[in-house]
């Protein structure tokens, strides 16, 4: 594989910095568009990579960071918006992602990766996040026809170190007061968690076949999981008895409408309505890059340490 030049938007979030090293290791000059260069210290060490400050939602900052580069990859995305109507969704999904394409048309850029998520769909997603997932793939899947060439990545839930799934309920965990019981929403919501490294690998492997072009692919864990299995393997990793307590499924919305107030949102009412349908893949996304993607109880361990 030879090395390219490459811009990533959202290089300096979770799954920005596992990408960013798995393509700084193959050689690849990398640019990362960021607000704050000096909260990205994790990507100083990395030879090849330049971190740019500026505004991602500025169209003319998109451009200036195109230039001269052969990929663009944006990862740009939230789980949760401050309001609760989805315009902060599709500003960050939809309008941001229309900005980027228009820049790759307005640069030449041949090559745009797409993060989005599975389960996106424009018209039958439930819930914001997915609908506005769902539109910024429309958009590419019409504006791309004659360029830039494509490909979206649709990843379940994604875990690793430092993420902000399992380390969420390892902290809830470990906070319980007696009796020691987690009430939890969307106990039964099915998941196939997806290890994070495997979806930066997924990404690396997307760069140059013209096979993969024009291509989506669902990335799914070999485990299906609910959520309730999730936490339980969770607290056993970490040494911790604690009783899990399905909610009812009327009380875990209202739990979603009541925490919408809350700030910085653990839980919502558009989390409760993406959880309604299944994470898991219909297409095995990783048979056809060639990989076997690693399971959650062999992965978890090794970063999750037992209480004392």
């Amino acid at each position: 594989m030879r090395p390219r030049g490459i811009c990533i938007l959202g290089g300096t979030g979770f799954v920005g910095r596992a990408l960013a090293s798995r393509l700084a290791r193959d050689g690849h000059t990398l640019r990362v568009l960021t607000r704050d260069p000096e909260g990205a210290k994790a990507l100083w060490v990395l030879p090849t990579v330049q971190l740019i400050q500026g505004d991602a939602h500025d169209p003319a900052v998109l451009v200036r960071a195109f230039r001269r580069v052969e990929v663009v990859i944006n990862l740009v995305g939230i789980l949760n918006e401050r309001g609760r109507d989805g315009s902060g969704f599709r500003h960050v999904h939809t309008e941001l992602t229309q900005k980027v394409v228009d820049a790759c048309h307005a640069t030449d850029v041949p090559v745009l990766l797409q993060m989005s998520g599975l389960n996106a769909d424009s018209q039958r997603g439930p819930s914001h996040y997915l609908r506005s997932k769902g539109l910024a793939e429309d958009y590419i899947r019409e504006r791309c026809a004659y360029g830039p060439q494509w490909t979206i990545i649709k990843p379940s839930v994604i875990f690793g170190p430092g993420d902000s799934f399992i380390n969420k309920f390892a902290t809830l965990l470990r906070l319980l007061p007696p009796p020691l019981l987690l009430p939890l929403a969307c106990a039964t919501a099915q998941f196939a968690p997806v290890y994070v490294d495997d979806v930066a690998e997924a990404f690396a492997r997307c760069l140059d076949a013209a096979s993969r072009r024009r291509q989506t692919y669902e990335l799914c864990g070999p485990q299906v999981m609910t959520l309730a299995e999730i936490v339980r393997f969770t607290a056993r990793t970490l040494g911790l008895r604690r009783w899990i307590v399905p909610l009812p499924d009327p009380v875990a919305r209202a739990q979603g409408a009541i925490f919408d107030f809350v700030p910085g949102k653990p839980f919502s009412t558009d989390n409760y309505l993406s959880a309604t349908v299944p994470s898991v893949c219909t297409d095995d996304g990783f048979a056809r890059l060639g990989m076997r993607p690693a399971p959650l109880t062999a992965i978890v361990p090794t970063y999750l340490r037992p209480a004392d």
